[in-house]
């Protein structure tokens, strides 16, 4: 049983390398100027992934049955969606704004080089208008996305692990290991996307590169995910 619940770890640890998964989370940190943030990001992604399970798990669990393989499908045809809106809104956002580099005052006097739009601005640009505190109300959107991998195809695969177990408790223990090894994992993503994102900072057409890049690649694994996911639908009875 031990052996069964490493595995479980470091199965989820390898889940948070999916392409989707690296791709969805690419774009959600790609604004993000600081290493906390962005990590900390990776792991409410986790959180929302490893909630859904545990919810939908315990309740297949209970009742002793498992999710329609269609309606598994189903989900991760809607993942695709949402990879190419995420990506797509990288772009948009890359071209709607008017941004350049600077450094930037935290209230605790911290001092960091921050990305900043001034798309709308009709007033001279001073460097005091750039004193103030970092609200982030992007952990719900990062959450809701965890939430929707957690209910894509690849969760039935764990599901049906956890049932072979034969009891209730112990398929949610492997379900629990599993999401713990998914939230170490998509926390060491974020960490080595920040050794990309961070220094591209300094550069902005290097910046500029890279967010085309991360939205066009994301797009991309979207539709790669919903053809994939269609073909598959469409040969099942």
């Amino acid at each position: 049983m031990f052996s069964i619940w490493i595995l479980g770890f470091v199965v989820g640890l390898g889940h948070a390398f999916e392409p989707d998964h690296m791709a969805a989370v690419s774009t959600l940190i790609s604004d993000k100027s600081s290493r906390r943030d962005i990590i900390r990001h990776g792991i409410i992604w986790g959180l929302g992934h490893t909630m859904v399970l545990l919810i939908v798990g315990g309740a297949a669990l209970l009742l002793k049955t498992t999710l329609p393989a269609q309606f598994a499908i189903g989900l991760e045809m809607l993942v695709g969606v949402m990879l190419v809106g995420l990506g797509a809104h990288v772009i948009y956002r890359l071209r709607r704004d008017r941004v350049h580099f600077h450094t930037h005052s935290h209230q605790d006097g911290v001092q960091h080089i921050h990305i900043h739009s001034h798309q709308h601005d009709t007033t001279p640009h001073t460097p005091a208008k750039h004193r103030h505190a970092h609200p982030d109300r992007s952990a719900l959107r990062t959450l809701l996305v965890g939430v929707m991998h957690g209910l894509a195809g690849s969760a039935a695969i764990i599901l049906t692990t956890a049932a072979t177990l034969n009891s209730a408790p112990l398929g949610l223990f492997y379900i629990a290991v599993f999401g713990a090894g998914s939230i170490v994992g998509m926390a060491c993503v974020t960490l080595l996307m920040s050794l990309v994102l961070i220094p591209a900072r300094a550069l902005t057409r290097l910046n500029n590169g890279l967010h085309y890049f991360i939205g066009t690649a994301t797009i991309s694994v979207g539709f790669y995910v919903l053809v994939t996911s269609g073909t598959l639908l469409g040969t099942m009875p």
